[in-house]
């Protein structure tokens, strides 16, 4: 594995990550997303503020820049023994850009589209039982945001027993987990304060 090789892949993938997709559609329409709503630089905001053409310009954006990302990993490594940790490399970058933008003063959002692109170029089979279990956890609750911290939370567990030997992919899971929950760290206190906003709800 060269060491040098996944680092330039990390950072690659952070520089694309930083192309936020929020804050570019928000550009188009004069509206910084970060000022309004919930603060968060992300579809859901973004749907909350701009309405539902904008969220679907982001909600491709986002997913599109971790596709992209992990492709650009997996061609700068394919040579190499250890290629799948330049994928992860550029994949984790990505999902960094996206949260802390070097673009817009490393202020971005909570990355769980770009979060969910990458887990699916990693492993189609997991990203389907997240999404399950996402669905699931949203359709009980009705809050986005506690089906993503579900999500990220077992998808360490999902990792082990998908992969139990691949320590790298199951280290790569638990930094995933722990990146995206303490990114909902605010949703977490207005769940427990009654405060969050559900989904279907109209905007205030």
């Amino acid at each position: 594995m060269d060491i040098a090789l996944i680092v330039f892949c990390c950072i690659a993938g952070y520089l694309l990550g930083s192309l936020n997709s929020s804050l570019i559609v928000g550009k188009l329409y004069g509206v910084d997303v970060r000022q309004h709503g919930s603060g968060n630089a992300g579809a859901t905001n973004t749907l909350r503020t701009l309405g539902k053409k904008a969220a679907i310009l982001v909600t491709l954006g986002d997913v599109l820049k971790g596709i992209v990302a992990c492709i650009l990993g997996w061609f700068f490594t394919r040579n190499i023994a250890g290629g799948e940790y330049g994928l992860m490399a550029t994949g984790m970058g990505a999902i960094l850009g996206h949260n802390w933008p070097l673009y817009f003063k490393f202020k971005g959002g909570k990355g769980v589209l770009t979060s969910f692109a990458v887990v699916i170029m990693l492993d189609i089979k997991v990203s389907i039982v997240l999404l399950l279990f996402f669905v699931i956890v949203v359709a009980i609750s009705r809050f986005i945001s506690l089906g993503s911290i579900a999500s990220a939370g077992v998808f360490p567990i999902v990792a082990f027993i998908h992969k139990p030997h691949d320590m790298a992919y199951i280290a790569f899971a638990l930094m995933f987990g722990i990146l995206v929950i303490a990114r909902h760290k605010m949703n977490i206190s207005r769940i427990l304060n009654g405060s969050e906003s559900k989904f279907g709800s109209k905007k205030t």
